[in-house]
């Protein structure tokens, strides 16, 4: 055999030993510690407060156990005698066992939108005002474009939206890099129309005027079909369709069936309209992990829960 050869060999030997010792399940591998911080038995007061055998044990966390959210959740929970930080999102009282007083005044959707204090608004306050006026809350595009298409609106200029809503804060964006908040800056001095101060109340169709204006159909059409997937609501309740509302509509994991997957026993998993799994999913630092497998980001089957008519993503 050549010089080439026999090198040839000796170089894919160590190739296939450097692959299999980087990808093989031992101790210490990335495998190994995203189930360990993901895992049910990893709470700091495993097996008690709302974690207590009969109650929701099993359930994953809400971020891995060691992330900087995670933690603060537990410190915070800490402060109101409950190690696992249930109550931080969905208040309710961890140190009862009876499952009325346990859940009175619980939030069951932290996400919501609606919330005006508690849940994610609790630290993320800053993203409220925001969440309310953009435009897969208030629609204001997707308005204008079918009253100006049905003939039911003359000119461009989005007016209505799914709530009546004001923008009072000026001019300048609450988040983004200085970059993007430049870029805005431009768009608003080219399109000023599309930065509407005020949005009112899309109104409803005039039965006794209908004949006369059967424009107006596209009120009835927009609420019915168009307008059932904004942030505010969970979506149609069908296959295909089932989202959270407010920052859960991306923020937290649902399957096409809308079943949850997770562990927790109090969780009817033969009931649609459920997460899939008790956890966030976002950046590439958010993992979420099921059935043995694992993803961060948000996936598109999440935006395809609402963008998957006309000429969106799904």
């Amino acid at each position: 055999m050549s010089k080439s050869g026999i090198l040839f060999i000796i170089s894919f030997s160590l190739a296939c030993l450097v692959i299999y010792a980087f990808s093989g399940p031992g101790a210490g591998s990335p495998v190994e510690g995203i189930s360990i911080q993901h895992s049910p038995d990893a709470y700091p007061a495993n097996e008690s407060g709302c974690l207590t055998s009969g109650c929701h044990e099993g359930i994953a966390p809400i971020r891995q156990h060691d992330s900087k959210m995670a933690k603060d959740i537990y410190e915070l929970g800490n402060e109101l005698d409950d190690p696992n930080g249930c109550v931080v999102c969905h208040m309710g009282n961890a140190k009862t066992g009876n499952k009325d007083v346990a859940h009175k005044n619980m939030i069951s959707y932290p996400g919501s939108i609606w919330l005006e204090d508690g849940s994610c608004r609790h630290c993320h306050d800053e993203y409220y005002y925001n969440m309310h006026r953009n435009l897969m809350q208030t629609e204001a595009g997707k308005i204008q474009g079918a009253l100006w298409g049905w003939g039911a609106q003359t000119g461009y200029d989005p007016i209505y939206g799914n709530y009546e809503i004001s923008d009072t804060n000026g001019l300048t964006p609450d988040v983004g890099t200085p970059a993007y908040k430049e870029y805005m800056h431009r768009l608003r001095d080219k399109y000023p129309a599309n930065f509407p101060e005020h949005l009112a109340l899309l109104p409803e169709a005039d039965i006794n005027t209908i004949d006369e204006h059967p424009e107006q159909g596209v009120l009835t059409y927009l609420r019915s079909e168009c307008l059932r997937c904004h942030v505010g609501v969970r979506g149609k309740q069908r296959r295909g369709d089932y989202h959270g509302d407010g920052c859960a509509a991306c923020h937290i994991p649902f399957g096409d069936e809308g079943l949850y997957e997770g562990l927790d026993p109090s969780i009817p998993g033969d009931e649609p309209g459920h997460m899939l799994v008790h956890s966030i999913q976002s950046s590439r630092k958010a993992k979420v992990s099921l059935h043995d497998k694992t993803w961060s980001g948000i996936p598109p089957e999440t935006c395809a829960s609402c963008h998957n008519r006309g000429k969106r993503i799904g």
